[in-house]
């Protein structure tokens, strides 16, 4: 899919910080948005008034997500695994089964999702998974499982989707578009550093990438010392 053919994006929770920085990346780029956000967030897209439109209730909702994603070329959604009643897995089936079925998806997780298996992460890693894991369902504020099942249903899909896994996120201007790897634990991911306005940066980009159809990336941002190793040795080999 060509950049002519993307006209209108939806971002599924377009409030929050990766949702903001979304939306302008696809306002620059001239896409009609449309954006979904609870009710009591959409203040948050004040800024945005005029330029874009806000469909206002739970991502969950699959009424929600089919009026929002009416004549959407490409949705865009943040798979945020809310509270313990299957907000992400809701939100992902919503999108699957309401956009159209050509239109390309693409969803944002954590490193913590696998698609094969043959990801590799650290003892610690893996520990601060569990442990959030345990403490998100005891408070009742997260259930991360559920974003793993989330990402089973897209992964099952024959849609033009794509996961983007990202690495800790910290706030900053932005650096440029991330490098991606298929499996957590490669050499150019080391550095687990992604400027929040480069993640969106590129979730947008994968709009108009078919390079990117039914892949699951892992990125890390362009700046950091793994990625401008990987870059040095791919000179030295041209």
């Amino acid at each position: 899919m060509g950049t002519s053919h993307v006209k209108k994006v939806c971002i599924v929770g377009a409030s929050g910080r990766l949702g903001q920085y979304m939306v302008r990346h696809a306002l620059e780029r001239g896409y009609e948005v449309v954006g979904v956000c609870r009710e009591r967030s959409v203040p948050k897209l004040a800024e945005f008034e005029g330029r874009m439109t806000v469909v206002a209730g739970p991502t969950n909702d699959p009424e929600v997500i089919r009026q929002a994603v009416a004549g959407c070329d490409g949705v865009l959604t943040v798979l945020v695994p809310w509270g313990v009643q299957q907000y992400a897995s809701g939100t992902a089936r919503a999108v699957l089964d309401h956009a159209r079925p050509d239109a390309r998806l693409i969803f944002s997780c954590g490193w913590h999702i696998t698609r094969d298996g043959k990801d590799t992460y650290s003892r610690m890693f893996t520990l601060g998974v569990r442990i959030a894991a345990v403490l998100g369902k005891l408070v009742r504020a997260v259930e991360i499982e559920d974003q793993v099942e989330a990402c089973r249903r897209v992964f099952a899909s024959d849609t033009r989707w794509t996961v983007v896994r990202g690495s800790t996120l910290e706030e900053g201007e932005s650096q440029g578009l991330p490098v991606w790897s298929r499996h957590v634990g490669d050499p150019v991911l080391a550095g687990d550093l992604t400027r929040r306005v480069d993640f969106a940066l590129f979730m947008v980009e994968a709009l108009t990438d078919d390079t990117l159809v039914q892949e699951a990336p892992a990125i890390v941002g362009c700046r950091t010392p793994s990625a401008l190793a990987h870059t040095s040795r791919l000179d030295d080999q041209a």
